[in-house]
């Protein structure tokens, strides 16, 4: 069985995080409640027809094409979506309506759908096969499963196992699957979370700016290969 180590000050670091995630999901399940907030049921199948065929009348493009059939994109800068925990995809279509997430192409579409659709569309994508990834570069691999099983402790970066789960499966409703993804993918959103053009994860933010570039794409490459 894998188990996943990571120095006293990584393993305090990820406490720091989760009470602070833990923190952020109260708040937010409070307010909804004070709203009268209650999420629409999902309909997969809805949600799968919406994903291959758009509507044409809004001028929504299918999401298939850019991220594949079934989720599973071919295209190294779009993610791949199959199996993906939906709370995860949910929250980005949303956020691609806010500030903290801002893509020409995603908070365009994003801002069309209604919150029943994105959820139906989250939930479809969630019970999706996804097709597996290869790691490429074999002079790096090995720094990139250092950094994902146990950080960089002289940094403070916290091994991304800690959250992501060793093989890359995530955690549901909590932390994003990654096993399998892009490595370009990969790579551009940890850039995007160094430089703030990303800002709808502090944890990510904060763990970002303590890697360099070779760091970066090391990681990226080993989860590719996770499976």
């Amino acid at each position: 069985m894998n188990r996943v180590f990571f120095p006293a000050a990584g393993a305090a670091i990820v406490k720091s995080l989760l009470l602070a995630s833990l923190a952020f999901a109260g708040s937010a399940s409070a307010a909804d409640a004070a709203h009268g907030a209650a999420a629409p049921k999902a309909d997969p199948a809805k949600g799968g027809s919406l994903y291959d065929t758009g509507d044409n009348a809004r001028g929504l493009p299918a999401c298939a094409s850019c991220h594949g059939a079934g989720g599973n994109s071919t295209i190294v800068a779009n993610p791949k979506l199959a199996g993906q925990v939906g709370t995860y995809i949910h929250k980005q279509l949303v956020d691609f309506t806010t500030p903290n997430r801002q893509q020409p192409v995603m908070t365009t579409y994003a801002k069309m759908l209604s919150e029943e659709e994105k959820t139906n569309i989250a939930a479809y994508l969630s019970t999706q096969q996804p097709k597996q990834g290869a790691a490429k570069n074999k002079d790096t691999v090995e720094l990139g499963r250092k950094i994902y099983r146990g950080g960089i402790a002289d940094r403070g970066v916290a091994a991304c196992a800690s959250c992501h789960g060793a093989t890359g499966s995530g955690i549901p409703a909590q932390y994003p699957r990654l096993a399998g993804q892009h490595q370009d993918y990969t790579f551009a959103q940890l850039q995007a979370f160094k430089t703030n053009a990303r800002n709808n994860s502090p944890q990510m933010g904060t763990l970002a700016k303590r890697m360099s570039d070779e760091e970066m794409k090391a990681v990226a490459d080993y989860i590719a290969g996770l499976k």
